[in-house]
């Protein structure tokens, strides 16, 4: 069996704690190519995830039915239907397990919703380890990382975190050997979200117009710069082929990014998909700074500042 969630000591007791709580954060990608359309619909990917500190919450509770329930970011736009990937996942774990998918689940959201930051993967991921512990299962990462995969191409890199290589689809995760380096990022929300399939579909048409650029590939320049531990290294490497499509279809994103620069960030791009976009820091004392400056622009709903690597999808 794989390496646990937890150990013995920290491992959630029902009937003395009550409910399962497991905290699930946002992910960037630092580098994200995006290659040609493969046969099964999906874009080849070569990309670097980011785990960084925004997180949602979901808590699990015994029950004889499967229930969501949630509040902030998305409450009353989000379905809470077997649509939603919360739902799915419990699904597919009790699935996996040969138990009936019973429970109560909450979902408290700071993750905007259609962001580019992996919101909805994230609390599949969350949904995967909460039921995992309340039912008892005993999986290990990998083997809930192997269930996460059939969710959706960022699911699993959520239930490991930190910062990782991903490939195919974005699913086959290889984690990238920690230097102990914290780095620190501000993230500007935006109204409203983006679709992913509508940006890859304009990235595929700005590409065939010869309006886009050429694919930028494997990410070796982002590792070394990881290595270096420089912010100023890692603010020249960062890179996201979705960018141009993301910005064709919100051009309003020039302004965040404008206004970001303006603030002194080390370096801005759009996050994922869009429309969140993410700006690099010195330190904690500068992304304040400029996370200040961004509010003060007017051109993003909020600017919130956030660190990373931090760990995947884990109780507390």
């Amino acid at each position: 069996m794989t390496e646990p969630l937890w150990g013995e000591d920290d491992r959630p007791r029902l009937g003395a704690f009550g409910p399962v709580k497991v905290r699930v954060p946002a992910k960037i990608n630092l580098h994200l190519g995006v290659g040609p359309v493969r046969a099964d619909g999906y874009h080849e990917l070569a990309t670097v995830y980011h785990a960084i500190s925004i997180h949602d919450e979901l808590s699990a509770r015994a029950a004889d039915s499967l229930v969501l329930t949630m509040d902030g970011e998305g409450a009353g736009e989000l379905a809470l239907d077997d649509t939603n990937l919360v739902i799915r996942a419990a699904k597919a774990l009790a699935e996996a397990t040969a138990r009936p998918a019973h429970a109560r689940l909450h979902l408290r959201k700071q993750i905007p919703l259609a962001g580019g930051l992996a919101g909805g993967s994230a609390d599949a991921a969350a949904a995967l380890v909460a039921c995992d512990a309340l039912w008892g299962t005993g999986l290990g990462r990998e083997e809930l990382a192997h269930i996460a995969a059939s969710l959706g191409s960022d699911v699993p890199f959520l239930v490991l975190g930190g910062t990782a290589l991903g490939s195919g689809r974005g699913e086959t995760v290889t984690p990238i050997l920690a230097s102990g380096h914290q780095w620190h990022w501000v993230v500007a929300v935006a109204d409203g979200g983006l679709s992913t399939p509508a940006v890859y579909q304009r990235l595929d048409e700005m590409r065939e117009a010869g309006e886009a650029p050429d694919p930028i590939g494997a990410p070796d320049e982002i590792l070394v710069a990881l290595r270096q531990r420089d912010p100023a290294v890692l603010a020249k490497a960062l890179q996201n082929d979705m960018a141009p499509a993301a910005l064709s279809l919100r051009p309003a994103l020039r302004d965040v990014l404008a206004a970001g620069d303006a603030a002194g960030a080390l370096a801005g791009l759009v996050s994922g998909s869009g429309p969140t976009c993410v700006f690099l820091a010195r330190d904690a004392s500068h992304a304040g700074t400029v996370a200040a400056a961004l509010n003060a622009s007017g051109t993003c709903r909020d600017a919130r500042v956030a660190h990373g690597p931090v760990a995947g999808a884990r109780p507390v």
